[in-house]
């Protein structure tokens, strides 16, 4: 009996030591999460006393490291949206295909293959996506759209697509997943073939948890920091063209922190003003992504 308590006690020890390890890795993810907003939010501050906030949204010049600086942050909006917009053009559609096929036509062994090939292409630094842009994407381009510069937003966006493309499939397929197998066996009941199942009822049913991984992704093609500061230039503007530069949100934080604003000065803080309102922007994404997959299992269960 003696040795029964012990071993309760020491079992109990070694719960609460867990416990107690969890809650601290936790507490420190949220208070860096807390440290890094308040940093952002302090130094944004600064910079909105000196410039109003509604010149820097409405503004149509980004020049700050000019003598007569422009804090306009159109272009460097434009910039990004345009960017991850033809990502989503050619992830979304692309990733959602293959999600379906994976789950609901593949064989088991070809989807075994296939997830982990999408793991590995997750897991490619970006920095790499971005040379390969520069390299391979831009040149052979070139050979279509020969007005195509060094610097675009076409391969960058193209090469962010297919950088989210494995978000997509992995969110999409536990969508599909998700899916209870009765609807399934329903629709066939009622003579639909499995591509007619698959459609019309199977990706239906699914449809917020796919909703959910659209925004995500698109999220995270908006936070895409080293392949548009390899491929898309240094240049904001403001037109419709993919072919020529651009400068996103990200890029330009890359541009500051390199070294070519004294830190401490007002064109320094620019990158805190630009950082809160991409923060605030993948934030408020985030926030509408998880509450449809919540949505999703909701359905689901």
């Amino acid at each position: 009996m003696p040795l029964a308590g012990n071993r309760q006690r020491v079992s109990a020890l070694g719960e609460k030591t867990v416990e107690w390890g969890l809650f601290l890795c936790a507490a420190v993810s949220i208070l860096t999460t807390v440290g890094i907003v308040a940093i952002l939010a302090a130094e944004a501050i600064g910079f909105f006393r000196v410039v109003p906030i509604l010149d820097v949204l409405t503004g149509a010049e980004w020049i700050p490291l000019f003598t007569e600086a422009r804090y306009g942050i159109l272009p460097l909006v434009w910039g990004t949206l345009m960017v991850a917009a033809i990502a989503g053009l050619v992830a979304l559609p692309a990733g959602l295909m293959v999600a379906v096929y994976l789950n609901e036509f593949a064989s088991a062994p070809l989807r075994k293959w296939a997830v982990y090939s999408m793991e590995l292409l997750a897991g490619i630094p970006t920095v790499v996506y971005g040379y390969c842009a520069l390299l391979l994407v831009t040149p052979f381009l070139r050979r279509i759209f020969p007005e195509l510069g060094s610097f675009n937003a076409l391969s960058a966006g193209l090469v962010v697509g297919w950088m989210i493309l494995p978000m997509i499939v992995a969110l999409s397929g536990d969508a599909l997943r998700a899916v209870p197998d009765s609807l399934r066996e329903g629709a066939f009941a009622l003579g639909s073939g499995r591509l007619r199942a698959v459609f019309r009822v199977v990706v239906p049913a699914a449809a917020s948890g796919i909703a959910a991984s659209f925004v995500l992704a698109f999220s995270r093609a908006l936070g895409e920091t080293m392949i548009v500061a390899i491929a898309a230039g240094q240049f904001p503007r403001l037109g419709w063209s993919p072919l020529e530069p651009v400068q996103t949100m990200t890029a330009y934080v890359v541009q500051i922190a390199l070294g070519d604003a004294p830190v401490g000065s007002l064109q320094y803080r620019t990158i805190f003003a630009v950082g809160a309102m991409l923060f605030a922007t993948t934030f408020l994404l985030n926030v509408i992504g998880h509450r449809l997959l919540d949505r999703s299992g909701e359905n689901a269960g």
